[in-house]
């Protein structure tokens, strides 16, 4: 009887049997491939009724290599895909830069899906079976077979309830007419903000790689629920720092002193957050614009455990909090130089207490 699904079974621990050999990884790869490589480059793309440049083309964009001319490395369901694809592409009138971007989106997101499921396994095998970390991905390269459908569908009903959040913002914000008055300005109004962990480098100095990977994914998890709670959405975690975007200025507000709040000046990782109400540009996931770079220096001219706006998004939330009453208060600070833009006068926003909304 096999062992239990991530536990290793005596032999595993041994280091005896076919463990992380050969006919466990060519059983895997029939169970997710489809069926055995029996195609060769060639072979695939006249199978797919593509140039071959253009396999080579969706290959890469997937982010993975090609192999030489004469290796048989592809299956009947590569070739199944890419046909699907080419088909849809003529279809749709789908340009080769559009096709290719959707193409790399899913081998950029999955490709970091991976890396980040299967390094959480091989923590969780280390740290419940008190294995050594080679022994640990040998058992979990054993047990892929079994986890692999389970992930699967997890990511398969992931996307579908995305596809469905972002068709509803879209919904309500061409309803709302926030979009773009003008073919030059940006298209998207988002509160857009970063928290930056103060003293990263000196914190993590003298950490070993077992203890960095616990303080960044301690981190970036706490910070993620803590956006997700206010009604915010993580851009991109880039080690010490988070960039996140809210569809009001008001959530932005929210997401902000929530971050502060979290990682305050006498928290152990205090973070300095900055956020900006303005237009940006959503590409690859992630977002462009003056609003991006004006919130990011706005970060950095921030006190640990404090959050700094611009002078126009205090505005704007100065009008929401005399119509709703909200939880925040606005003082502003001396004018300073800031580099890269010049002089700027930010305004400081802060928690409210019983007084502020007496």
């Amino acid at each position: 009887m096999p062992a239990p699904v991530g536990e290793p079974s005596q032999d595993a621990e041994a280091g005896a049997g076919p463990v992380g050999g050969r006919s466990t990884l060519s059983s895997l790869e029939d169970q997710l491939l489809g069926g055995p490589r029996t195609l060769t480059l060639a072979q695939l793309a006249e199978r797919a009724g593509a140039d071959i440049a253009d396999v080579r083309l969706f290959w890469h964009a997937l982010g993975l290599p090609t192999t030489s001319p004469d290796a048989v490395a592809y299956t009947d369901r590569d070739a199944e895909v890419i046909a699907a694809v080419m088909a849809a592409r003529r279809r749709y009138e789908v340009s080769a830069r559009t096709g290719v971007s959707l193409v790399r989106a899913i081998g950029h997101t999955t490709d970091r899906l991976v890396l980040w499921q299967v390094e959480a396994l091989v923590e969780h095998m280390v740290d419940r079976y008190a294995l050594d970390d080679t022994s640990a991905r040998l058992v979990l390269l054993d047990r892929l077979s079994e986890l692999a459908p389970l992930l699967e569908e997890q990511l398969v009903h992931a996307w579908r309830r995305q596809v469905v959040a972002i068709a509803g913002r879209f919904a309500e914000e061409f309803a709302s007419a926030r979009v773009a008055s003008s073919a030059d300005e940006l298209p998207l109004a988002r509160a857009v903000g970063f928290a930056d962990i103060v003293s990263f480098t000196t914190r993590t100095a003298g950490l070993g790689s077992t203890a960095l990977a616990d303080f960044v994914q301690s981190f970036e998890m706490r910070a993620r629920d803590v956006v997700t709670a206010a009604g915010g959405r993580v851009v991109k975690t880039i080690g010490d720092a988070v960039l996140f975007v809210a569809d009001d200025a008001v959530t932005g507000a929210r997401v902000a002193l929530g971050l502060a709040a979290a990682f305050g000046a006498q928290t152990p990782v205090p973070v300095r957050v900055g956020f900006v109400w303005g237009r940006v540009l959503s590409r690859f996931g992630d977002v462009f614009g003056p609003s991006v770079n004006l919130a990011a220096r706005l970060t950095a001219e921030a006190e640990p455990g404090g959050v700094l706006v611009d002078a126009a998004t205090a505005s704007l939330l100065a009008a929401r909090r005399g119509q709703d009453r909200s939880e925040y208060r606005l003082t502003e600070l001396a004018e300073r130089e800031v580099p890269g833009l010049g002089r700027l006068r930010p305004v400081e926003i802060a928690q409210a207490g019983p007084a502020d909304g007496a």
